[in-house]
């Protein structure tokens, strides 16, 4: 794959992580409001899990997220990184920005907030603190070295 087209993939899932960070906006508003206002002053009540505080780091989570994999994405030519390197680096940053939407959504979920693997202060353990943590888990070591990548390249000549 040429690194236009990567580039174009990698902005591509940042837009979809972008929309799903969009409808935890939807439910930030739900959970603040208590529900939907179908017309001017009528709230239609809605119960959804999550507490505002959940939503509201999922929603702002999210967005940043996207953002990292685009500018990412952005900056890969300006970097100059070879096709395999700029494939690593590449997949490597839009795997955390899947793995953190979905690290985000489970937390909101799991009594423990996806936080340990096994029971936290918070409460226990849970399938979604699973699902949630073990991605998130390979994925922020994998973030870390990308982004040593990154800018040891930046400072190349």
């Amino acid at each position: 794959m040429d690194l236009q087209s990567r580039q174009r993939r990698m902005v591509g899932h940042g837009a979809w992580i972008l929309f799903v960070a969009m409808l935890a906006g939807l439910g930030l508003l739900a959970s603040l409001v208590g529900g939907i206002e179908l017309w001017p002053g009528h709230i239609q009540a809605l119960s959804i899990p999550g507490s505002a505080s959940a939503w509201a780091r999922t929603h702002v989570g999210g967005i940043l997220n996207a953002l990292l994999v685009m500018v990412v994405a952005l900056l890969l030519p300006v970097l100059n990184f070879s096709d395999v390197a700029a494939r690593r680096v590449g997949g490597w940053i839009v795997g955390t920005g899947w793995a953190n939407t979905l690290f985000y959504w489970a937390a909101m979920w799991s009594p423990n907030r996806a936080l340990t693997l096994g029971d936290n202060r918070f409460g226990p353990s849970s399938l979604a603190a699973l699902l949630g943590l073990l991605p998130a888990l390979v994925f922020v070591v994998l973030s870390t070295i990308a982004v040593v990548f990154i800018g040891r390249q930046a400072w190349k000549r």
